[in-house]
């Protein structure tokens, strides 16, 4: 394998490293029933914030049915948040592995450099890109696709109340 002169912390295969070993970014890699807990309890604790907004405008006693939908949605609108940044993340990542090039900074002077990746580099990239952060990166679309569902399904409760 040649000399690559990129400095380790910016060449892809040590940013997937790093992301996957993070606190946040490691919900994905859990099982499914830990990755939606993790979920829950965002969305959960989302309620704190948008419930006495719901009941501002929706006074639980008044409007029950009301006063859980917009609060559910305005949770999972925070929880969407989340998913979104989750997703950027490793969307980050996974453009990193699929360049062919790698840009860098050298002496953090702003003196950028492109670093054309050679085969061995190309085909590593590209295991990990196709064995590890693509199938993360469908999960995080599943929650997303799931999450839109639940909105849709909501809106639609909301039209018969």
């Amino acid at each position: 394998m040649s000399v690559c002169p990129v400095p380790p912390e910016q060449r892809p295969i040590n940013e997937y490293q790093e992301l996957k070993e993070s606190w946040f970014f490691s919900w994905v890699l859990l099982e499914w029933p830990r990755y939606l807990g993790k979920l829950l309890w965002i969305w959960g604790g989302s309620w704190l914030i948008v419930g006495p907004i719901a009941a501002a405008s929706f006074p639980p006693l008044k409007y029950p049915g009301k006063f859980i939908l917009s609060a559910g949605a305005g949770a999972c609108f925070l929880l969407g948040l989340v998913l979104l940044r989750l997703f950027l993340g490793w969307y980050y990542v996974r453009s990193r592995l699929l360049n062919t090039t790698i840009v860098y900074e050298e002496s953090g002077w702003y003196d950028g450099q492109t670093w054309t990746k050679t085969p061995e580099f190309i085909a590593q990239d590209q295991l990990i890109l196709n064995y590890q952060v693509k199938p993360l990166l469908g999960r995080v679309q599943k929650t997303i696709y799931g999450l839109i569902l639940v909105l849709i399904i909501g809106g639609l409760i909301w039209i018969i109340l």
